[in-house]
């Protein structure tokens, strides 16, 4: 009397894999029963095999795939499918393949902490370098501003409230952060409301351009209805160069772009017009990269080998018109790693540079 057929089970399951640009994929798994037929799927499409490059292997209960010289096209999602007369059972994993490195970071801190000490803002008459951060509700511009005062002034810093996963923001003054050790740095930061997501209320873009060009003073209380004008007592009629913004920083937020309703991107989108007519440097700081990667949470240092954070910065590239070059992928400031001050850091030795540029274009006019 013959046995009966066992319905396939999994003894082990497929693994996620996470190789280097030109190694060999292996996937393997085991099932109870050596009868079976097997069927591979990539992203829920079967297997399309091509010859020296896939190799599907059964040994006994055991199933094996190799991928050779793994390049981006091979990343996705495998299925392996078992199925016989009693039944049918599947397991999947993730492939993730890293790219060489397409950005080149300081990863050594000391150095860029005394550049920036150091550097020499070329007009005798501008004490700081102003930027000015906008995005919408939670993307992480207060959480910047914590991160880089911690960075240099040797403490955790965490006056500056973060929106978390809240939707109204709980920036509600005008503020300036300045950044000092005893002595101040060469440059300052100003929080302002975020765009809150409901009717894309919140901060005017209005009181954005007046911010830009210095007409509002720090105390300011944002109105979502009204703007600021002349008359008041937080309206500056006549702002100097110290009192501009010399960048506009762009904050957003990586793991929720594709989410970012259109009025929130044209909005912002108008908001650059107005700075490009000023000449007015632009960069945008795409936040919680390890949201959005689970390669980068992993590892903050591969942030610049990742196929996912590389399609961000370019779909953030495409949607706001900001080139690639100008986009600096960063973490939040409360799941900070050590990795993420050195990041940070490398994008402020470049801006430092930009908003200088344009301050010293802006005084020889």
């Amino acid at each position: 009397m013959g046995s009966s057929q066992s319905t396939p089970e999994f003894v082990t399951i497929l693994a996620d894999k996470q190789v280097e640009l030109g190694q060999t994929i292996i996937l393997r798994c085991e099932a109870n029963t050596e009868e079976f037929t097997a069927m591979w799927q990539k992203n829920n499409q079967s297997l399309a095999c091509v010859q020296d490059k896939h190799k599907i292997r059964q040994i006994g209960t055991k199933c094996i795939l190799e991928i050779v010289n793994a390049q981006e096209g091979d990343e996705g999602i495998y299925t392996l499918n078992l199925k016989n007369s009693v039944g049918s059972v599947s397991c999947s994993a993730k492939v993730t393949v890293e790219l060489n490195e397409w950005r080149t970071v300081q990863w050594k801190q000391g150095p860029m902490i005394s550049k920036l000490k150091s550097f020499k803002i070329s007009n005798y008459k501008v004490r700081e370098l102003r930027y000015l951060l906008y995005g919408p509700v939670g993307a992480g511009k207060s959480s910047i501003i914590n991160t880089i005062k911690t960075i240099f002034e040797g403490r955790q810093f965490i006056n500056c409230l973060a929106a978390a996963e809240s939707s109204t923001s709980h920036t509600i003054y005008y503020q300036k952060y300045s950044v000092a050790q005893g002595e101040l740095f060469p440059f300052a930061f100003n929080d302002i409301m975020g765009i809150e997501k409901e009717k894309c209320e919140g901060l005017l873009t209005d009181d954005i351009i007046s911010a830009l060009k210095g007409h509002v003073i720090e105390g300011y209380t944002f109105n979502s209805k009204y703007p600021l004008s002349e008359g008041n007592k937080y309206y500056r009629d006549n702002p100097t160069l110290n009192d501009t913004m010399h960048c506009l920083v762009n904050i957003i937020p990586a793991d929720k772009l594709a989410l970012i309703k259109d009025d929130f991107i044209e909005r912002m989108k108008a908001v650059r017009a107005i700075a490009s007519k000023m000449g007015i440097p632009q960069v945008v700081f795409l936040t919680r990269v390890d949201r959005a990667c689970p390669m980068t949470k992993a590892n903050l240092r591969d942030v610049y080998k990742s196929k996912k954070i590389r399609d961000k910065m370019r779909e953030c590239s495409n949607a706001l018109g900001v080139p690639t070059n100008c986009i600096f992928p960063v973490c939040n400031y409360h799941e900070e790693t050590g990795m993420n001050e050195h990041i940070m850091l490398d994008a402020l030795t470049q801006i430092v540079h930009w908003a200088n540029d344009y301050m010293t274009k802006r005084a020889n006019a």
